[in-house]
C-alpha cells in the first residue's frame, strides 16, 4: 500500500459519505456535498501525479483508480437523476454511465487479448472526465428549485460531457475494431 492507492481508496470511502449528503434534507447539504466531491475530484487528480511524480505506480492502482472514478461517478449522476429527473439529464446520465460500462468491458477484454495498449487514456476521454467532473460539481452545488446561470451551466456542461463521450467512446471502438474483427471472424461457424 503506497499513498496514490490509499488516496483512491479514500475516494472510494467519501462515496456513502456523498450519498448521505445528497440525501440529507438542508442548504447546507448542497455546499457539503459539492465540497466531498470537489476533494474526491482532487484526490483523483493527485493520486495519478504522486504515482507518476514519485514512480509508486502499482497494477493494484491501476485497478483500483478507474473502478474509484467509474463508482463515484456512476453514484452521484445516479443520485442527481433522482433530483433532477429531466428527460435530457437523464439521457445524459445514461449515455454516460453506458458508455462507462462498455468502454470498461472493451479494455478487459482487449487486455485478455494481450491488446490493453489500444484503448488507452485519449485526450478526448480527459476532456469528458473534465467536463463531466465540471458539471457534476456544479450541480451538486445548486438545489434543484435553482434558476438561473448556474443550473443551465451544470445542465450544460453535462452535455458537453456526454457529447464527449460518445465520442470518445467511437474513437475507442475505432481503435479497438481490427481485434473486434478478428475475434468476430474466429466466432463465425464453419462453412
Amino acid at each position: 500500500m503506497n499513498l496514490p492507492n490509499l488516496l483512491t481508496l479514500v475516494r472510494i470511502a467519501l462515496i456513502p459519505v456523498l450519498v448521505l449528503l445528497i440525501m440529507l434534507p438542508g442548504v447546507w447539504t448542497y455546499e457539503a456535498s459539492a465540497a466531498v466531491f470537489l476533494l474526491a475530484s482532487l484526490t483523483d487528480w493527485l493520486d495519478g501525479y504522486l504515482a507518476r511524480r514519485l514512480k509508486l505506480q502499482t497494477t493494484l492502482g491501476a485497478f483500483l483508480d478507474p473502478v474509484a472514478d467509474k463508482l463515484i461517478v456512476v453514484t452521484v449522476l445516479v443520485m442527481l437523476t433522482g433530483r433532477y429527473g429531466d428527460l435530457w439529464f437523464s439521457l445524459a446520465a445514461a449515455v454516460i454511465v453506458g458508455r462507462e460500462i462498455m468502454i470498461s468491458a472493451l479494455r478487459e477484454w482487449m487486455a485478455e487479448m494481450q491488446r490493453r495498449g489500444v484503448v488507452a487514456v485519449a485526450w478526448l476521454g480527459k476532456a469528458k472526465t473534465t467536463a463531466q467532473m465540471i458539471a457534476i460539481l456544479v450541480l451538486l452545488y445548486t438545489p434543484e428549485t435553482a434558476t438561473g446561470w448556474q443550473p443551465m451551466l451544470g445542465f450544460a456542461l453535462l452535455l458537453l460531457a456526454a457529447a464527449l463521450t460518445l465520442a470518445s467512446m467511437v474513437s475507442y471502438l475505432r481503435a479497438a475494431w481490427p481485434t473486434l474483427q478478428e475475434a468476430f471472424e474466429a466466432a463465425r461457424p464453419p462453412r
